[in-house]
């Protein structure tokens, strides 16, 4: 397995749980658990993938990226009982999913010599749709849109690193570990010390 595949299987395995925990809060069955969790876990890759052009879709030419999902999910049904703030193990797995998936997107738009901007374009849509996708269909309010929080903003910055980091000459996994550290380091800041970008409040019209 090389780099690039190691980081889908790792974003894969983990999307799948936060997939799955969010569906044992909607209180679905296991069937619903492994239809989130797919989605979750394949969501931002498969839209990444159809954007570069990518042929075939990663999971359709490695089918066993769904069998992981659907593992995780089964496990996610049968232990989730177990855990004492489920929500919380979701915005920490959530995290290091993102992070992981950024470094993904990013390393398929790389090797594929994509301009800066589409890489940093493609790290930010495989971090963030996956989870898009879950939070909508299960109607809880998307961790991407939660206010007070960064989320968009650390999947740009992880990109945005990566892509540095290859103009200075740092190639393959350095700079794309180099983006998962720059992006969960910021995530992890925001939920712990509440770091966030400046909100847009309305002021009353001037009279």
């Amino acid at each position: 397995m090389n780099g690039l595949a190691a980081l889908d299987f790792a974003a894969v395995l983990v999307f799948a749980l936060t997939g799955a925990l969010v569906a044992s809060r909607a209180q679905l069955d296991l069937i619903g658990f492994a239809f989130i969790a797919c989605l979750t876990a394949v969501g931002g890759g498969t839209v990444r993938d159809l954007l570069l052009d990518r042929h075939p879709v990663f999971w359709v030419g490695q089918p066993y990226y769904i069998l992981i999902a659907v593992a995780a999910a089964v496990v996610v049904f049968f232990t989730a009982h177990l855990m004492e703030s489920r929500y919380n193990w979701l915005i920490w797995l959530d995290s290091f999913a993102l992070s992981i998936a950024v470094a993904a997107g990013t390393g398929a738009a790389l090797s594929l010599d994509q301009p800066g901007t589409i890489v940093v374009l493609m790290g930010v849509c495989t971090g963030c749709l996956g989870g898009l996708m879950r939070d909508v269909v299960c109607n809880e309010v998307p961790l991407v849109l939660k206010q007070g929080q960064l989320y968009v903003s650390c999947a740009f910055a992880g990109a945005l690193v990566a892509v540095f980091a290859t103009r200075l000459g740092l190639d393959g996994l350095p700079a794309l570990g180099l983006c998962a550290l720059a992006c969960w380091s910021l995530r992890a800041g925001s939920l712990l010390f509440g770091w966030q970008l400046p909100v847009y409040k309305a002021r009353p019209p001037r009279q």
